[in-house]
């Protein structure tokens, strides 16, 4: 019997107010499982998906084969091997916590470890960046990256690919909120791509991804929290989000240093300076999320500093 390889990759929350496409961070909670083998026949099949029954079996539109054969095809092996994956999905689709980048990361990084990490970090980010581009249309680092290296990840540049990881400060929590609806990320994608911006909406947000980057260096959470502020894509998507005006004035006074959309949304995330306040906040959020009549996941904790984990070898 062929080694078995698992994998855990986790979720993330991406644009982080400002940083549109270019922050991101990674999540303890939730993400995806991938268990690959080698097999015998070349090319990449995927033997199963758990917890996802809208997800297809087919390698050619499946992010985690897609991000897997990117991995051979990068050590030039795709002619001559084969995997088999299985795929556990333990996070909700379409929720704004880049769902299909833990996939491909996942998928990419089980099948390095099957041929002994000889691919580096930014290697595994840039197949992992294969299968985020099926899904989205284009292929933005922003939950990539974090979900690879873990921690707070600013993407200077995608075209080449250049990622730099930001200090994560020890008393910083993060709370999402996941109401249970979706949003589409080409959808969302497709507003922004849409709307004609000012040039003054964009020289606010560049004010405030300095002075978030700032803070995180210097560990000023109250700069943190002025600095999730975003004139330029939260206005057009919030529309996307029930409740969302709603949800961000209930973090704030349950104690929030910020609060904005994760990702395309429909989740929602918010700072805190301690896990106390944290658990004050999910709560308020998932209660106004409730007045209007949707139920929600609450998610709570440190950021991940660890990124893509092995879990077992067999």
């Amino acid at each position: 019997m062929s080694e078995r390889i698992k994998v855990f990759a986790p979720a993330s929350a991406s644009n982080l107010g400002p940083g549109f496409d270019v922050i991101g961070l990674a999540l303890e909670q939730p993400g995806d499982v991938v268990e690959a083998e080698l097999s015998q026949t070349p090319g990449v099949k995927i033997a199963e998906v758990t917890g996802a029954e809208s997800l297809t079996t087919d390698p050619e539109r499946n992010v985690v084969a897609v991000a897997a054969r990117a991995v051979l095809r990068r050590l030039d092996l795709e002619a001559r091997m084969g995997v088999r994956l299985w795929l556990h999905k333990q996070m909700p689709l379409a929720s704004g916590l880049g769902s299909s980048a833990a996939s491909s990361v996942a998928g990419a990084s089980a099948v390095n470890h099957l041929l002994d990490g000889r691919l580096s970090q930014i290697e595994l980010i840039r197949c992992a960046l294969e299968g985020e581009a099926l899904v989205s249309g284009t292929a933005h680092a922003d939950n990539v990256a974090p979900s690879v290296l873990g921690g707070i990840v600013l993407i200077r540049s995608c075209d080449p690919l250049d990622v730099v990881s930001l200090p994560v400060p020890p008393a910083l929590r993060i709370v999402v909120v996941h109401p249970h609806t979706t949003v589409e990320t080409v959808t969302a994608r497709r507003l922004v791509e849409e709307h004609r911006f000012e040039i003054r909406q964009a020289v606010t947000n560049l004010g405030n991804i300095a002075a978030l980057v700032s803070a995180l260096y210097t560990g000023n959470l109250e700069l943190l929290g002025r600095s999730i502020k975003d004139d330029l894509i939260e206005p057009v998507r919030a529309p996307l989000v029930p409740a969302f005006t709603q949800v961000k004035q209930a973090a704030a006074s349950a104690g929030a240093l910020g609060c904005s959309i994760s990702g395309s949304g429909p989740s929602m995330f918010a700072f805190t300076a301690s896990e106390e306040v944290a658990h004050a906040v999910a709560s308020a959020m998932q209660a106004a999320f409730a007045a209007v009549g949707l139920t929600s996941n609450p998610y709570v904790g440190s950021v991940n500093t660890r990124g893509v984990t092995l879990l077992s070898k067999t």
